[in-house]
């Protein structure tokens, strides 16, 4: 059974067709793919043709002197002393290894950390002590309107008792 692909697929597997020896004789999918498609077979056909241009080119060589030039160059430039405190500070971040650095950095992080750490327990520590709760404003309604129907069953109640039958006049 044969499966169809598409251009977009055909397109991101050119470069393993291109590059791996064999993958298109395990995948015939693509060579008929790109014998179908106009598309995708004119751009096999030109990366074809970029890695061949590609295998012919070779590398020029660099001239003779170049490996002493290059020395020289990087000794003047190491020898050479900058002009102000900012030109060598630059050149000392620029061209030590940061070994020395290294000791000073982790002091100052850890300290760092050591200080934020003591500043937020203090934080906690303070919300702790002053950690009240807060009611919102319709949890206080609410209990004002309980507050308030309490009164009023406590007023029925107070005048209920008064009606029950005792009478202050004799009934005639």
């Amino acid at each position: 059974m044969e499966t169809m692909i598409d251009c977009t697929i055909c397109r991101t597997h050119l470069a393993d067709l291109l590059l791996e020896p064999g993958y298109l004789a395990a995948h015939p999918e693509y060579a008929t793919h790109m014998s179908a498609c106009a598309e995708c077979s004119t751009e096999w056909k030109e990366l074809q043709a970029a890695f061949s241009a590609l295998d012919s080119w070779t590398a020029p060589e660099p001239s003779a002197y170049f490996d002493t030039r290059l020395k020289a160059r990087l000794r003047e430039a190491a020898a050479a002393q900058p002009e102000g405190f900012w030109e060598r500070a630059r050149a000392w971040f620029q061209f030590s290894t940061g070994r020395s650095f290294r000791p000073v950095l982790a002091g100052a992080l850890s300290l760092v950390v050591l200080i934020s750490g003591a500043g937020g327990a203090l934080v906690m520590f303070h919300q702790q002590e002053n950690d009240h709760p807060v009611s919102s404003t319709a949890v206080n309604d609410l209990k004002i309107l309980d507050n308030n129907a309490q009164a009023l069953q406590q007023m029925d109640q107070l005048l209920d008792t008064d009606d029950d039958g005792a009478t202050d006049a004799p009934t005639t």
